[in-house]
């Protein structure tokens, strides 16, 4: 019981020190997504100062001009723009929108909400669909249900995703009239078609995936033997295999929830849905850069987040990576675990 007990502590201590490992990584993460993204900001050929005036519709007198670059800090050297735009992120302020002439962060915030939701009903119907699916898939392989399963997938990964959007909103919202075409993305029926687009193509890959995971899987032992003594196969599938085979579930979670959060932005526009992609879209074409710079910090940050999170869910999830990382798997495997002699 004290061994069982000494190791559940050493996996702890194992635990807070990778923890402590991954945060400070992320400092480093940052700092270079930042600076290469200031980077690309500072040597544009268009000057910011010049780019505000015109936006707000002054005229471009140079007195007046060189006044506002040096009110913004422009005469200064590269590093200490950077430093100084880097100290100003840490404290929330990422700086004001050429065009809109409002803070970043106000306008970044009054958009996430609308991208939260749809991302979640994104990857809601995503793995409703890809889970079940790529389980069917596997089980029936090489049958019927099987073929038909990877060719839906084939053309739903070919489809480009305006396209489908175009046939769903021709469809569901102007021959049926189910549907509205446009969305202020607040109710369930406006984010229902965005949902569903952005999910076609991530379920149609995700399902080969999975199946590929749960074949994997089957071909073990361990569900030829439980097969043997009479476990029925739903049981071996959602209790065994299914379980076995969620780190790959984890991993698709993660790039999913990434990949929507930066990457609506098409899909945003054509619905116009007032999500961050379709602000940083409009902030790109106006060359708003403060705008650009702020999202692009932001969604490094929210990636490193992400990954943390589906670091530390693979170790909840499979309890051999605590035990390789404290140093107890072969020794347990062996069942050698601190016998005295």
């Amino acid at each position: 019981m004290r061994k069982h007990r000494a190791a559940r502590l050493r996996s702890d201590g194992t635990m807070g020190r990778y923890l402590l490992r991954r945060l400070l990584w992320l400092i480093p993460v940052f700092l270079g997504v930042t600076f290469l993204t200031f980077s690309l900001m500072y040597i544009s050929p268009n000057d910011p100062a010049e780019m505000m005036m015109i936006a707000q519709g002054m005229p471009v007198d140079p007195e007046v001009l060189e006044s506002l670059r040096s009110r913004m800090g422009l005469d200064q050297p590269f590093l200490v723009q950077y430093g100084t735009w880097l100290w100003n992120f840490i404290r929330g302020d990422l700086g004001i929108s050429y065009a809109q002439n409002e803070p970043v962060l106000t306008m970044l915030l009054r958009a996430l909400p609308t991208t939260l939701r749809l991302t979640g009903l994104s990857c809601l119907l995503t793995f409703a669909l890809a889970i079940p699916l790529g389980i069917l898939a596997a089980v029936r392989q090489n049958r019927l249900t099987d073929y038909v399963i990877r060719g839906c997938t084939f053309v739903g990964v070919s489809l480009p995703g305006f396209f489908l959007a175009l046939i769903l909103m021709y469809c569901f919202s102007i021959r049926l009239e189910w549907l509205p075409v446009l969305s202020d993305g607040t109710s369930f029926r406006g984010l229902l078609l965005p949902a569903v687009t952005l999910a076609a193509a991530m379920t149609c890959k995700y399902i080969r995936q999975i199946r590929a995971a749960v074949l994997e899987e089957l071909r073990k032992g361990y569900v030829r033997g439980a097969a043997a003594r009479g476990v029925s196969t739903r049981v071996i599938l959602w209790c065994n295999v299914l379980k076995n085979a969620l780190l790959t579930v984890i991993t698709l979670m993660a790039m999913t929830i990434g990949s929507l959060l930066g990457g609506t932005a098409v899909i945003e526009r054509i619905y116009s849905l007032s999500g961050l992609g379709n602000v940083v879209m409009t902030a790109i074409s106006n060359r708003d850069y403060p705008v650009v710079q702020g999202f692009v910090a932001w969604m490094a940050l929210i990636f490193v987040v992400i990954n943390l999170l589906a670091d530390l869910l693979y170790r909840a999830a499979d309890p051999r990576i605590r035990l390789q990382e404290t140093g107890y798997a072969g020794r347990e495997e062996a069942g050698q675990l601190d016998r005295k002699p």
